[in-house]
């Protein structure tokens, strides 16, 4: 059985506010919080990369382990914004960290890339090829964003930083001692489910720098007209995102024959606040069963979900039994659906 703990998280060093953001483009705090409930963002520095977002999430969640970082044996770090067009993250965060040759794996899928890793870990921890697997969702959007009035639906939306977690064997686990913190709560997987509806791709996608531009190249023309940025048909997206949240989450709960009203929590992808009222109503949830963090950090796409659970971790009492439910949507189009029960 695989288990899942030690939740933490980083930011970008810098709180960006609606206002701040209306002095650089056409827009308001009315308008950013009406349309996706958003209050505030970070973003990092210059110079801070998405492997060092993910270190710092990392070594955070390294501190909560009763054991050695030399005790991780794979790492998985889910991100759309990798610090170079290759390599990928995990290899740069398996560097920093100082550990071993153990492989590292990049997942590419956006706003559910967290539980894309989670159901790989998952699977990896319950053949028996790995015991311990540090996951890593990590995002830099804030440098790759057109903040302009030409790109401003999108740019308000997006702030930076990493979560992460540690997913293990139970057996493993139950070797180490146990430190005395809600964030060492461990929860048992019960079960994920993924989809993916490529239909949707060019709906909500950054076309370059990519193979179907010629030479992949970021020429002055690609660039002013706009290809390099994120592009995002809102009505569209915001329709699928509710439509395939709400039919992934009635699945996975009905094939293990609980209720919604049977949940703890529901931790969802923080895309939209609107998205996220809109999927809880459907599922019959009361306001209390819902977590959100939309409105302090924007969407840092795969690593929403693991800051929420960090956050969730801080401001609620878990007790055993207590059943999660997580549940993303995002460019792909690929969604999902995780259910956690309390150890």
């Amino acid at each position: 059985m695989a288990t899942v703990h030690s939740f933490a998280r980083a930011l970008g060093e810098r709180c960006i506010t609606n206002d701040a953001l209306a002095m650089l483009m056409t827009t308001s705090d009315e308008w950013i919080v009406q349309r996706s409930g958003i209050k505030t963002r970070y973003w990092v520095d210059a110079g801070t990369t998405t492997s060092d977002l993910a270190l710092r999430s990392a070594q955070r969640t390294i501190s909560l382990l009763a054991a050695q970082a030399s005790s991780i044996d794979s790492i998985i770090v889910a991100t759309l914004s990798p610090d170079y067009y290759f390599p990928g993250v995990g290899v740069l965060l398996q560097q920093k960290l100082g550990l071993t040759t153990l492989p590292a794996f990049d997942i590419r899928q956006q706003c559910s890339g967290f539980l894309y890793g989670l159901e790989m870990a998952q699977a990896l921890v319950d053949s028996g090829k790995y015991k311990r697997i540090l996951l890593v969702g990590a995002e830099v959007h804030s440098n790759a964003l057109d903040i302009s009035d030409r790109g401003r639906d999108v740019a308000v939306l997006f702030g930076d930083g990493a979560g992460s977690c540690i997913v293990e064997s139970s057996s493993n686990q139950a070797n180490s001692e146990q430190p005395n913190s809600n964030h060492r709560v461990s929860f048992e997987i019960i079960d994920t489910e993924l989809h993916s509806e490529g239909a949707g791709a060019k709906e909500l996608w950054c076309e370059g720098p990519g193979s179907s531009l010629p030479h992949r190249a970021v020429t002055p023309e690609v660039f002013a007209t706009g290809r390099t940025f994120p592009q995002m048909n809102g009505r569209r997206v915001f329709e699928s995102a509710v439509r395939r949240m709400v039919e992934v989450s009635h699945s996975i709960l009905a094939r293990n024959g609980i209720a919604a009203s049977d949940l703890k929590l529901f931790v969802p992808h923080q895309a939209n606040l609107r998205i996220n009222l809109l999927v809880a109503e459907q599922l019959g949830l009361s306001s209390s069963q819902v977590f959100s963090t939309i409105e302090k950090y924007g969407n840092t796409t795969a690593a929403t979900i693991p800051i929420g659970m960090c956050d969730a971790l801080t401001e609620i009492e878990f007790v055993r039994g207590d059943l999660i439910l997580q549940a993303a949507f995002g460019s792909g189009y690929t969604w999902g659906a995780a259910l956690l029960k309390v150890l």
